[in-house]
């Protein structure tokens, strides 16, 4: 199960990328935003697999109509996702707000 401090640590180690208040919550920047926390316990990530991630586990991914006009959004519980995972969506979504490696 990942929270809130893996996301800082994992974010944090890549290069290049700050931390700094979106709308009165963390959020982890590249060139744009990579990462927010949206509420407590859930995770704003981009990824190019929005509608596959949410049509194979609807309780770990899923959107709200907040969302729907930003298509690479998509919102992760993180008490349903491990280290790896994590680590590997926030990677995918730090290579799509122009970060590089």
């Amino acid at each position: 199960m990942a929270n809130e401090a893996d996301v800082r640590r994992i974010c944090l180690a890549l290069p290049g990328v700050t931390e700094r208040p979106s709308w009165n919550q963390p959020a982890w920047f590249a060139k744009t935003l990579m990462a927010r926390i949206w509420e407590t316990g859930v995770l704003t990530v981009k990824t190019a697999e929005r509608e596959a991630l949410s049509g194979t586990d609807p309780e770990t991914y899923f959107w709200t109509p907040h969302h729907e006009r930003s298509p690479q959004l998509v919102l992760v519980r993180l008490s349903r996702v491990d280290g790896d995972q994590l680590a590997e969506l926030l990677e995918d979504s730090f290579l799509l707000a122009g970060g590089r490696l």
